[in-house]
């Protein structure tokens, strides 16, 4: 079940549309997504599921990393996309990311963005599936019942 929250697609579409650099930061996976849309006849654009950092200066200093010959971008604009990894195509974000992708012209822009699209949705669902058994996870009630003391008879 997705989340109920409202969501303004029409804003979060132009961000992609205008942003050099963004996140996207989702509920299930700990990654994040960075897209950097910078290109040159080198270098194609980015998308990559990267760590989460603590501090906006340490991203910063990871995307120097990943893209050296690149200057540090002004800004990064971060998402936050509380839904499932699907909702990003059925809302029209996921569409506007890999057309910002592709009309970069990089060789191999459409099959990076697919190959990306389907590592998320097997993470969401490897994430969820642990969820389930409790891999990585502890019950609410296992928390519940280490905090209360039992009743006599229960």
């Amino acid at each position: 079940m997705d989340n109920d929250y409202e969501l303004n697609v029409d804003e979060i579409a132009q961000t992609v549309e205008s942003a050099e650099v963004l996140t996207l930061r989702f509920v299930v996976l700990s990654q994040r997504l960075l897209i950097d849309t910078r290109f040159t006849s080198i270098d194609g654009p980015m998308l990559k599921l990267v760590q989460p950092v603590k501090t906006a200066e340490e991203r910063f200093r990871s995307l120097k990393q990943l893209r050296p010959r690149f200057r540090i971008p002004e800004k990064i604009c971060s998402v936050w996309w509380p839904k499932h990894i699907e909702s990003l195509a059925t809302s029209g974000v996921w569409p506007a990311i890999v057309s910002r992708i592709i009309d970069s012209g990089s060789p191999g822009a459409a099959q990076l963005c697919e190959e990306v699209f389907q590592e998320m949705l097997a993470l969401e669902k490897e994430e969820i599936r642990n969820a389930i058994l409790g891999k990585g996870y502890q019950a609410l009630w296992e928390c519940f019942s280490q905090d209360q003391p039992r009743k006599p008879g229960a």
